[in-house]
């Protein structure tokens, strides 16, 4: 099962190479269906058990099981024996065929379900990492307006454009390259590449990144980078790398596997052996060594860890939090470090109108200058200006007509309000206005406010504070999170790092770096990692992608999370609770402890068991009820965190 797994992840990284592989649902992979119909003819032989049918219809729905869910982990054990490695595929499939052969179907039949259930996991795992590589394609457009040397345009394929191609980019359209700006002037939603939450203005000689979205400008590029080396491009080949680099991490399981195998396969052939050449009765030997295979097999160890996890997950999904697999709450359970991404994730990624700083000596009051600067706006679609006018419907003031309006892209608005002639834009308004101006506009940027000017008749008549609000539970999260793993979550940001220190300052966050591409936000979390921190990123956007296949665990913000963010995480705040995060934390260090207990509960039985055989003589039916009521009691005891009191904010 798992050398398919292993198949399949270079199978599918040819997929992600080709760019245009379909995408299909996890129903779909024969992992998942072998999987269900095991599980479900396992369910039908115990219920026939139960009301008494004939022993042959109970023995053929067993055997049925074995052959759903058995062909493929004994195909995997086969092969990897072939390769002279043996695993506890192999090893599954022998103890369970050994179960049926002393009449114990029952048994085989659970240990086939367990692991074909393990390796539909797998596969869906595998599926999604490719979806979430290939979730890119999306981002940037296929084809671009090239300029050649004649001056004329020609459409062409984003994927030939090289290095010193100028192309155009028309008001909406998404950026086709990486490039610095030779002509035009707009403003570009970065939001995808860097996180920030309003659009930045371009002017010439400033770069651009490809599936950035341009605003009301045109805009002629001069590519840079060439297709394959752009930021996105970059991005894919990040979360691939990450995403492999974390299934190495299973190499040290595998070693526990064969050596685990390789002692049981030498025990049980010398149990059978052994005697036999000291003249023991063969039948009597045979039934010893298949009562160690039973006693010996891993059942209650594997029951030991997933009941545990698989009930904190379902109790966490019932509060807003999806995770994604039993590993991933393993891993949530060892994070020792947060990173917090800003826009979107600690805020609520869309901008507001804070404050509303007037002129000294301006016959205007903050209500007319609002009703204003709304009024302009109103024609516009840029994020601010809708900011604006909402704040002019909140506070109950009815929108103008406008006439003359005209757009500045880079700089800003302006038209005619009834006999007053309004300009509303940047602070490059205030070139020809020293003075108070200034210092009210510098006054907003220090708290990390972005400064929309107001012009009345050509004079500034004041200034706009507009900022993305943080959300109310952001700073209990930041103190529950200190507590819990003993230190301070850091803020990673492709914000300007005014916005991001005072944002930091709110919520008692020390380490803030800002100004962050995607592949410095990866460095950060490697930095992390290097002297031994295990690190949860939680975002929301595809700049936080990579960051989150290289974290231990990556984290999404349900609501606001791009489609790329959800795929790539390893959980998801499905209601953007932010007090879901630590106690998810909570929850998957409880799940921990669960299945340390289980663990030990689960090794004693066995290790009595096999003692008895060995020592002694075992008698099956008390064996079996040995091997079945470890099973059981370790399997309740990991129900436990089904309870709603376990989730622990309602504790």
């Amino acid at each position: 099962m798992r050398v398919a797994a292993r198949e399949r992840t270079a199978d599918s990284g040819e997929e992600v190479r080709g760019w245009r592989a379909p995408r299909s649902s996890a129903w779909s992979l024969p992992e998942v269906r072998w999987a269900l119909i095991a599980a479900v003819l396992f369910a039908m032989g115990g219920l026939v058990q139960l009301v008494g049918a004939p022993p042959w219809l109970y023995w053929t729905l067993c055997l049925a099981c074995y052959a759903a869910g058995g062909w493929e982990p004994g195909w995997a054990g086969l092969k990897a024996l072939r390769g002279k490695t043996l695993d506890v595929d192999l090893l599954m499939a022998a103890a369970a065929i050994g179960a049926a052969a002393i009449g114990q179907v029952f048994d085989g039949a659970l240990l086939i379900v367990i692991f074909a259930t393990s390796g539909a996991l797998e596969a869906v795992a595998t599926k999604r990492t490719a979806d979430s590589v290939r979730g890119l394609l999306d981002l940037a457009p296929a084809t671009a307006t090239r300029i050649t040397d004649d001056g004329e345009e020609e459409v062409v394929d984003t994927s030939v454009l090289d290095v010193g191609n100028v192309f155009m980019i028309r008001p909406g359209e998404r950026i086709g390259g990486d490039g610095l700006v030779v002509d035009g002037a707009s403003e570009v939603d970065q939001a995808t590449i860097t996180g920030e939450p309003l659009p930045v203005d371009k002017a010439t000689g400033d770069e651009v990144f490809a599936g950035t979205v341009n605003g009301t400008g045109t805009l002629r590029v001069r590519v840079t980078r060439p297709a394959a080396d752009t930021v996105i491009a970059r991005i894919v080949a990040m979360v691939a790398e990450a995403s492999a680099s974390k299934a190495t991490m299973q190499l040290f399981i595998e070693k526990i596997e064969q050596r685990y195998s390789v002692g049981m396969v030498i025990a049980t052939v010398a149990l059978f052996v052994l005697p036999l050449v000291f003249g023991a009765d063969l039948q009597s030997t045979l039934l010893r060594a298949m009562t160690f295979m039973i006693v010996a097999s891993p059942c209650a160890l594997v029951l030991s860890t997933m009941p545990p996890l698989l009930s904190a997950i379902a109790n966490a999904g019932r509060h807003g939090v999806l995770v994604k697999s039993a590993v991933v709450l393993e891993r949530l359970s060892t994070v020792t470090h947060v990173a917090l991404d800003k826009t979107g994730t600690v805020t609520e990624g869309s901008p507001r109108l804070m404050q509303i700083r007037r002129v000294p000596d301006v016959a205007v009051d903050d209500t007319e200058l609002l009703a204003l600067a709304a009024a302009v706006e109103n024609p516009s679609e840029h994020p601010l200006a809708r900011a604006i006018v909402a704040a002019a419907g909140a506070a109950g003031l009815p929108l103008r007509p406008v006439e003359d309006f005209a757009s500045a892209p880079g700089r800003g608005v302006r038209g005619r309000v009834g006999d007053t002639f309004v300009e509303v834009g940047n602070p490059t308004l205030l070139a020809e206005d020293r003075g108070v101006a200034h210092d009210l506009v510098d006054e907003l940027e220090q708290v990390g406010y972005t400064a929309v000017v107001v012009r009345r008749n050509g004079a500034v008549a004041g200034v706009l504070g507009l900022t993305d609000r943080v959300r109310e539970a952001a700073a209990d999260m930041v103190a529950a999170l200190t507590a819990l793993t003993g230190t301070r979550p850091i803020l990673l940001t492709g914000d300007n790092s005014r916005a991001a220190a005072a944002l930091a300052a709110q919520l008692g966050i020390a380490d803030v770096r800002a100004e962050l591409l995607p592949q410095d936000k990866v460095a950060a979390v490697r930095e992390l990692e290097t002297v031994g921190a295990k690190v949860m990123l939680v975002g929301d956007g595809v700049n936080d992608a990579p960051a989150m296949a290289a974290a231990t665990v990556g984290v999404a913000m349900g609501r606001t999370g791009s489609d790329l963010a959800l795929d790539t995480a390893d959980a998801v705040i499905t209601r953007d609770d932010l007090s879901a995060i630590p106690a998810v934390l909570a929850l998957a260090r409880r799940a921990r402890r669960l299945v340390i207990a289980n663990l030990a509960i689960a090794a004693t039985f066995i290790t009595v068991l096999v003692a008895w055989d060995l020592l002694g003589h075992l008698p099956l039916p008390l064996g079996v009820a040995g091997h079945e009521g470890s099973t059981v009691l370790v399997g309740l005891n990991g129900l436990r965190l089904l309870r709603d009191a376990a989730w622990p904010s309602e504790r």
